[in-house]
């Protein structure tokens, strides 16, 4: 059976002092996670990322700057041959007021206050890396 990757791109889209954080099910449970989500052959990170946002919460985003890229190896949950590659960047959306729910498993958008927001808010390992990263 062939190896694989899994390249995942994330935003996080602060919001009048407020980040947001999606409640959607993963690998059997629900999560606590940054909006994002794969890229597809023949795009580049930053298209990716745009392309989710547009797909899944209706909002046309600007990248403001890379957070960070993972750099261990993170083999998948849902696939024992298959690699994950997560990357993360910090974002805007062009018009707010635009945001709606358009992906049916996403059930919630969670806002967190800036200042208040903890890893343990987050889900996933690699989440709760970037949110140490964000605040720095």
């Amino acid at each position: 059976m062939s190896k694989t990757f899994n390249i995942r791109v994330y935003g996080v889209l602060e919001e009048s002092g407020e980040i947001l954080i999606l409640k959607e099910p993963f690998a059997g449970e629900i999560i606590y996670k940054f909006p994002g989500g794969g890229l597809e052959f023949g795009e580049g990170t930053t298209e990716c990322l745009k392309r989710e946002f547009r797909e899944e919460l209706n909002l046309d985003i600007e990248i403001e700057n890379h957070i960070y890229t993972q750099d261990y190896f993170l083999q998948s949950r849902l696939d024992e041959n298959e690699q994950i590659l997560m990357i993360y960047y910090k974002i805007k959306a062009k018009d707010i007021s635009q945001l709606q729910v358009l992906d049916s498993d996403i059930r919630e958008l969670v806002w967190k206050p800036k200042h208040a927001i903890q890893h343990s808010d987050l889900s996933l390992p690699t989440d709760q890396l970037i949110v140490e990263q964000y605040l720095k």
